[in-house]
This record gives C-alpha cells, structure tokens and sequence, in this order.
C-alpha cells in the first residue's frame, strides 16, 4: 500500500535497435525475465544536431577548416601594434575591461560572454569550447574609435608543427551600434579556409551590459585558421662530395610533404653550378617505389622539373634524381647550386613551397691541375727582331696548330691563348697557308726564330708564350738591312 505523497521506483529494462543518425521512429522492446517479448512501443528519435558557435565568437581551425584535434596550449591575444614595424610588430597586450559571469549586482563589473567570460588577454583555448574564443572592447575606453589598429596573435603550443599567425584588425566606423572591422593577413596565408582571401570584412553589435557604468562592449570574433609552419621541405644530395673536369655527378631532390594534405601541381626549379651540364635524358622520380614521369626543360643552368601525374600523400616523400656533366669550366665557378620545391594542398587550393636547398660540390682540378696556359701573336715583323712593336700590326685569322692536334685561331690583333694545356715540352706550328701573302720573317738576332715550329716548355701551372713574327711575301728594295 503506497501511502499519500510516497514514491515508488520502478526499473524497466527494455531492448533497442541502433539509433538512425537522422533521426525517426524506433521500436523498442520489453523482455520479461527470460528475455521473451512482452510487450513493445514506438519511440520517436529527433534527428542529431551539431551545436552552433554563438554570436560573436570566433573559432581556430585548421589549415582547411577542420576542428583540431587538441587545442591544448593554444592561445590568442590582441596587442597594440609597433608603429615601427609595419610588417607585424606587436608591442604590449591591449588592456581590456573586466568582465564577469554570472554577473553580480552592484559591484560595477560587466557582464562576461562565454567562452572568456572573464575578458582576459591573452585567452588559452581549450578542447571543451572547440578551439572557440572572444574579446570584448569598451567603446568607452575609445577601444572602438574609427581607424583604431590591432594585431592579433594566434599561438600554437611549444612544439607544435602549426604555425603563428597574425592578422592586422582595424576598426571601421559605428552605425546605429554596428561596428565594422577589416582583418588583412600579415604572412600572406589566407585569413580562414571559407573564402581563401587574405582580407576579410565583418561587422558585430554594440550591446549595453546594465551595470551602473553603463559600457558598451563590442565582442570580436573571426574565424582562423592555423597551417603547419612548413607544409613541404626539399633536400638536395648528390653522389659524390668532390667531383673533377669529365665526372658526372648524380643529383638527388627529396620533396616531403610535411602538410595534413595530399600535395598535387609539383614542380621543382634548381640552378646548377657554373660549367655543369644537365644530361636531358636522365631525369627520374619515384613516390613509395612507384616510378613517376617527370617532364624536364632547362633555360641555359636553370632546369625545371614538372611532375603533371604526381600526388605525394601526406608524410610521403617525392624522390627526383638527375645526372650532369662537370666541365673544365666548372673551376671557374664555386660548385654551388640551390633548388626550390612548388606544390599545391588538395584541401585548400593553396600553394606551398620551399627552397632553397643548397648543395655545395667541391671541384678538384683533377688532371687540369698540371696544366699551363699557353699565350702568343702572329704579327708582321718589320725590323726582323722578333718583337712586336708598336707600329707592327697582328694577323688576323691565322692558324696555329699544337702537337695534339689542337687548332687555334688568332682574334682581329693577332692574339691566341689556349688553357688547360698538359704541361711538358709542346710544339706549335703556324700554317702558313692561313695567312696568305706573308711567309716567315727571318730574325736577325736568334735562329730559332726562323723555323717554322715553336718548342717550348710549359710549367704545371704555368704559362709559356709562342709567337710567330711573317713578313710580306714580295719586298720592296731597302726592306733588308
């Protein structure tokens, strides 16, 4: 007997089927002890709804606009801008006004909104609100003055692989308690992933709080998003550290995607050393062992390598390799050379890059290295002493040929030189048959001078001269002394 104003506790076990995410009817059955069905009933299931950010609340997202997964140690902050620094500068953290909640009567402190009901700056994000956060600014404080700048500062935790952003905010004018802001993007990256533009417009409302003080506060929100600090990386190695004049050297690009993203639209550019020479049909890439087509083009030392078919999936690493050849002439530069890395995110449309990667190959003259440089002139001897003179011009376009089989050719005066010649004795001989309508000068103070061939003794490292004196091949009278 249940007397007046008792209670009674009655437990019913029931047995349901999965709960449609859309919602809708569901049969529900009550079991007696042996599990049998006794009875059943119909329960209507309202469909799941997703919770909406409120008014006047701004998010942190991700680089395409996902929730993160931790929040933990991040923090946002507004501060005064360094008027000395328009790249971004950031001086102290702008003073806001106290808040409260729940508001408490007569003590002359403003309401509070969540999540930073406290109004505190810099605010620390958590997993609990969604990454979700406000600031409130006292119009009575002139926080709110048309053309009135502020940076705001997204920081990641210590460690973190994302990024520090920062968005320049100016506030605009005040119309009937609306005010305007306009937000630009201070490292280029779009401000969030909706619209992927750096500069976003926004308005919010004026709205007194109650309090004896009677403060207007304009609560500032704006959706940002946070990418890596580095979303691809290239490295460059070759085969070997130190390489000679006739070596070829393999080059090796590595292009990691360091993004959440897979990365399409690859290109890589890099700039060989002075005196190598690309091999045009060398070039090869890989992603995971599976071999990729890479279309290769080079505009003198500049090579770009576009890879149209190739996705790196995200922590994937993208292997190119190439060979060139390392010509005498690369002594004369310093075996430095850099690449750069081009991709694009599948998720948001952005492009990515990174470079350069630089890679130093050490050049050893080799066999050069005991080589000479030989110098000389084919002139016209007037006085027949072997020395040219001021009034004795040079031979254009004479040939000289050197006991290797070398041919050289004189410039407009008459002048030739040949470098990287293997040291020893060398032999030269002028062609007479290239200066047509002179023949040898005869020297009247040393006989070697009146052969045709010059013997000389080059040095490692050294240099020799060779010179040709001709005259004339029909004298006029009084030419001989």
């Amino acid at each position: 007997m249940l007397p007046p104003g008792g209670e009674v506790t009655v437990t019913v076990e029931i047995i349901a089927p999965e709960v449609p995410d859309g919602g809708g009817g569901v049969t529900v059955v009550i079991p007696d002890e042996d599990d049998e069905p006794i009875g059943q009933q119909t329960v209507i299931i309202p469909p799941a709804t997703t919770p909406t950010r409120q008014p006047n609340v701004g998010r942190i997202t991700g680089c395409a606009g996902e929730i993160l997964p931790d929040y933990t140690g991040f923090k946002v902050g507004l501060f005064e801008p360094d008027p000395t620094d328009p790249t971004g500068g950031i001086r102290e953290v702008v003073a806001l006004t106290p808040t409260e909640f729940p508001d408490l009567p007569d003590n002359n402190v403003g309401r509070g909104f969540e999540p930073n009901v406290d109004n505190a700056n810099p605010f620390f994000l958590t997993n609990g609100e969604g990454g979700t956060y406000n600031f409130s600014l006292d119009a009575s404080r002139g926080q709110l003055d048309p053309g009135r700048q502020y940076i705001f500062v997204v920081s990641p935790p210590a460690g973190s692989d994302l990024s520090e952003r920062r968005i320049r905010l100016e506030i605009g004018e005040t119309n009937n308690g609306v005010v305007s802001f306009t937000a630009t993007s201070l490292d280029g990256r779009p401000i969030n992933a909706a619209d992927g533009g750096t500069k976003a417009t926004g308005t919010f409302t004026l709205s007194a709080d109650g309090t004896p003080i009677g403060l207007n506060f304009g609560s500032f929100d704006l959706t940002a998003a946070v990418c890596e600090a580095q979303e691809i990386q290239i490295v460059k190695t070759s085969d070997r550290a130190a390489a000679e004049p006739g070596d070829t050297v393999i080059y090796r690009l590595a292009v990691r995607n360091l993004s959440s993203s897979p990365l399409n639209g690859l290109f890589v550019t890099d700039l060989l050393p002075f005196g190598l020479q690309f091999h045009d049909d060398s070039p090869k890439a890989e992603i995971a062992g599976t071999e990729l087509d890479v279309v290769s083009s080079n505009d003198g030392r500049q090579i770009r390598f576009d890879l149209p078919e190739a996705t790196i999936p995200a922590g994937e690493v993208l292997n190119l390799a190439y060979a060139a050849r390392v010509t005498p002439d690369a002594l004369r530069g310093n075996g430095r050379n850099s690449a750069f890395a081009n991709g694009q995110r599948t998720d948001t449309g952005l492009n990515v890059k990174d470079g350069p990667a630089i890679h130093q190959l050490q050049l050893d003259p080799g066999i050069l290295s005991d080589c000479g440089t030989l110098i000389g002139r084919v002139f016209v001897d007037k006085n027949f002493n072997g020395l040219q003179e001021k009034n004795e011009p040079g031979i254009p376009n004479a040939v000289v040929f050197m006991d290797d089989g070398n041919r050289i050719i004189t410039d407009a005066n008459g002048l030739f030189s040949v470098a990287n010649v293997v040291s020893g004795y060398r032999t030269a001989v002028l062609d007479l048959s290239s200066v047509p309508g002179y023949t040898l000068a005869p020297n009247l103070y040393f006989s070697e001078g009146n052969s045709q061939s010059r013997l000389v003794r080059l040095e490692p490292g050294g240099m020799a001269r060779v010179n040709f004196a001709v005259t004339p091949t029909f004298q006029e009278e009084g030419n001989l002394p």
